[in-house]
């Protein structure tokens, strides 16, 4: 269904927001008329929904027999809300209402959408040539042998590309080989390996103004992601070669290091650092979420954003400062979350300050809403480790105006996660952006970048529903 969105008057996007509203009215009729006992349908599917989310907030947030006991909670919950459904014989009516209220999300989605907004959320590629003289820089071992896997040497050969193969068994300078290829005459770098090799390569892309190819050879492909390539099929990345648009997209620097995703410090940087988290990624994060979600015991960090008029971020467990920003600023969901533009010129910065169980509790409830975490956009991001240690945080204004600059401690080191690899630099670690300096060739065909959801706002569906077209405004 198509909607005119929720700025335009139009019927279509009124009838779906009335349809919205029906739908969610009828998922709550469902459920109270059910064998005349639907409050107590309604109160036992509370109840699952509470023990649920209280299992999962126990097994994130403590470790031991308390972890078991919450994991046990979470799944157990939706399971014994299903058996007393069915015991009960109204486990039809629970199906209906949860059909009903899916319906309701989708058209008041829909019905909030704006085409030209969508259009302009997503960036558009330029008519480019094709490169003369491509050089293909590859890892054969990047995300569990994608290359040969693929086949993307010999399909890139077979397009005229030069490829280098990165020898493993030594230590090898990318930038180095980068550099040389141009030197031998490349009027075009690419990768095919994980994001911290791409944006090794993007820098000296970006230095001599040549195209960039990204090849979503990686584990993740973050930055593939983002730029609308498809990350099942790293061979069809190829076909920029020979049909390809041109991208202008920004690039970021931390201690004078690119990366073309993100910077992170804190609980998740010291997530990294472990040696373990190559092998078990989710087992470590699970291992450590604890320190974070319970007011944590490590040190925490000072951050300053922004230059002309900064904002301050005292005590932060988790910082976050991404080439630009994310559509939701999820602290938990980054790993799936994606930015539709990357030419923005903005970085965009989340900061986690948890100082006890109530305000863990209310991050994980409310999310972007909790006072407990900060998202911002700035051109600059300078990080330091906090003086106190984590004891009290209270160093600067902590929430408005100052005059930027260090002002915590100096001549430290600080454990850094740049684009997923594990570093640690000297205080104070300063973030910064190259707006537009990184030329990328991507397929003219390809599945593209998914234009962010609008916010889900019921009074705004309200609104549309039953005002008439003048009273209409844009949110």
């Amino acid at each position: 269904m198509t909607a005119s969105g929720s700025g335009d008057p139009g019927k279509g996007a009124r009838r779906l927001a009335r349809c919205a509203l029906l739908a969610a009215a009828a998922a709550v009729v469902a459920l109270l008329t059910a064998l005349a006992s639907g409050l107590l349908i309604l109160l036992i599917g509370l109840a699952g929904l509470v023990g649920s989310a209280m299992g999962i907030w126990w097994f994130l947030a403590h470790r031991g027999p308390l972890r078991v006991l919450g994991g046990m909670l979470a799944v157990g919950g939706p399971v014994a809300v299903l058996v007393l459904y069915v015991i009960g014989g109204v486990w039809g009516n629970a199906l209906v209402a949860l059909a009903l209220w899916g319906v309701a999300l989708a058209c008041a989605r829909t019905a909030l959408r704006r085409p030209d907004r969508e259009w302009n959320a997503v960036m558009r590629g330029a008519p480019a040539s094709r490169p003369r003289r491509p050089v293909l820089i590859m890892n054969p071992k990047s995300g569990g042998g994608k290359v040969g896997r693929f086949r993307l040497v010999e399909r890139a050969e077979a397009l005229g590309a030069r490829v280098i193969l990165l020898d493993l068994s030594a230590r090898t300078d990318v930038g180095a080989l980068a550099r040389k290829a141009v030197a031998d005459g490349a009027d075009l770098l690419g990768v095919a390996g994980g994001d911290g090799t791409q944006a090794l390569v993007a820098e000296v892309a970006a230095e001599h103004d040549l195209p960039f190819l990204v090849i979503s050879a990686g584990t993740r492909n973050h930055f593939a992601m983002d730029l609308g390539l498809d990350r099942t099929d790293p061979a069809t990345c190829l076909d920029a070669l020979t049909d390809g648009e041109e991208l202008r997209v920004d690039l970021g620097s931390v201690a004078g290091r690119p990366f073309v995703n993100t910077v992170s410090f804190g609980v998740y940087a010291d997530v990294v650092q472990r040696p373990e988290y190559r092998d078990a990624k989710a087992g470590t994060a699970v291992d450590v979420l604890p320190d974070l979600l319970q007011g944590g015991e490590g040190a925490r960090l000072d951050a300053t954003v922004g230059t002309v008029k900064t904002r301050r971020l005292p005590a932060q467990q988790a910082l976050l400062v991404s080439n630009n920003p994310y559509a939701a600023p999820d602290p938990f969901g980054v790993a799936t979350a994606h930015r539709p533009r990357l030419d923005r010129g903005e970085l965009g910065v989340i900061g986690i300050r948890v100082d006890g169980a109530a305000q863990a509790a209310e991050l994980a409830v409310l999310g972007t809403q909790a006072t407990g975490l900060n998202v911002l956009t700035a051109r600059r991001v300078e990080v330091v480790e906090n003086p106190d240690n984590g004891n009290n945080g209270n160093n600067g204004d902590g929430n408005g105006n100052g005059n930027g600059g260090n002002w915590g401690s100096e001549h430290r080191t600080i454990s850094v996660a740049v684009d997923g690899e594990a570093l640690t630099l000297p205080t104070p670690v300063v973030c910064t952006l190259r707006p537009g300096a990184l030329r990328v060739l991507v397929p003219r065909d390809r599945p593209g970048s998914v234009p962010p959801l609008p916010p889900l706002d019921w009074r705004r569906i309200t609104e549309l529903a039953f005002h008439t077209p003048h009273t209409s405004h844009t949110p």
